[in-house]
């Protein structure tokens, strides 16, 4: 009988053996290297993180208004060929845009004193553009929340932009701020 369990034993090894090497499967060891040093995300941080992304992205809303939009050309009759706002640009010869230095090339506008002067807004106005349109507060006139668009031609102050009421969003309050 001991003779049979040893012959047992040894039987069920090989057939242990043979079923194991027939299923064998290779296994492939992959490894990732990173030479982050940072090596753990506290989400806290993340989350600030996100935050000073939105506060320094040039495009991001600081406030939304409702008004009407109008044009008006430099020489309108109460208009002198200067805007309102210091420095006082020239915009004699119909000049139209204000080269900002983060915005780029910007249409002018004239606002009431509710947004400050060097104010960054986004008109959406399809008589305008079919894209919204980037403007700088470089001038007084208007009163509200309305605006008035610094146009080429009388023609197109009255035949294009005419009165319509436009949602503006502002970009920046004033000059040289991002921040509301």
């Amino acid at each position: 009988m001991k003779r049979f369990i040893n012959y047992s034993i040894r039987f069920s090894a090989i057939i242990l053996f043979v079923v194991l090497s027939s299923s064998y499967v290779h296994i492939i060891e992959t490894k990732s290297y990173s030479d982050n040093v940072n090596k753990n995300v506290n989400l806290s941080t993340m989350a600030l993180k996100v935050d000073e992304f939105k506060e320094n992205d040039i495009y991001s809303i600081k406030d939304t208004f409702t008004g009407d939009l109008t044009g008006y050309v430099y020489n309108c009759p109460l208009c002198g060929g200067t805007l309102g706002c210091k420095p006082s640009y020239d915009i004699t010869g119909y000049k139209t845009t204000y080269d900002d230095e983060v915005y780029g090339r910007v249409r002018i506008v004239a606002s009431s004193s509710n947004l400050p002067c060097g104010s960054i807004v986004r008109i959406y106005s399809k008589r305008i553009s079919e894209e919204p349109t980037i403007a700088i507060v470089l001038d007084r006139g208007v009163r509200g929340n309305s605006l008035d668009l610094l146009s080429e031609s009388n023609e197109y102050a009255t035949s294009t932009i005419g009165r319509s009421v436009i949602t503006y969003d502002v970009l920046r309050f004033g000059y040289g701020t991002n921040k509301s």
